[in-house]
């Protein structure tokens, strides 16, 4: 038996709230910026309003007690301030009314 690469992140979605293409959509955007720095991302099904990030267990944003669903830019952050905080994160990095 192999042991699980890290970092792993979980995406736990209602499923009787419809949030498949959600969670999917925010795991694609995590793939594409992370690449293979990524161990796995996962998509869990759940119930009763769920939606949930961890990464390696932690839990880094939860629909009710964060208010509502993330944007992908703020995930990103969150990911990248725990797996390779000095990674440049180009226009995620930048505020508005900055330059270049």
């Amino acid at each position: 038996m192999t042991q699980a690469r890290t970092p792993r992140i979980t995406i736990t979605y209602c499923t009787g709230c419809n949030w498949l293409l959600r969670a999917g959509w925010m795991a694609q955007e995590l793939l594409q910026s992370f690449g293979e720095d990524l161990g796995e991302v996962a998509l869990i099904p759940g119930y009763g309003g769920i939606y949930e990030i961890h990464l390696n267990g932690d839990l880094i944003w939860e629909r009710k007690r964060d208010g509502g669903f993330p944007d992908a830019k703020e995930i990103k952050r969150r990911i990248r301030d725990v797996i390779d905080p000095s990674r440049d994160m180009g226009h995620i990095d930048r505020h508005a009314g900055d330059s270049a």
